[in-house]
């Protein structure tokens, strides 16, 4: 689904782990992976409209340097 090769993907798993953004729970040879703390889910959500808001007013300089640059 990620496009990813398994071992990179393993990779960035265990680096969640370690980090300990994610748990990680072992039953024969799979291992099922889970977000270890819901606050995880509130912080991303703030960081993407953090981004957003960052993103529409640097929409809003370039469209006011459009104006400004047209020939009249």
């Amino acid at each position: 689904m990620t496009g990813l090769g398994q071992a990179n993907v393993s990779k960035h798993l265990k680096m969640l782990s370690q980090a300990g953004i994610v748990s990680r729970r072992q039953e024969g040879v799979c291992v099922y992976y889970q977000i270890s703390n819901p606050f995880i889910f509130e912080l991303c959500d703030l960081v993407c409209n953090a981004l957003s808001i960052k993103i529409e007013h640097q929409n809003k300089h370039f469209d006011a340097l459009d104006v400004i640059r047209q020939p009249r």
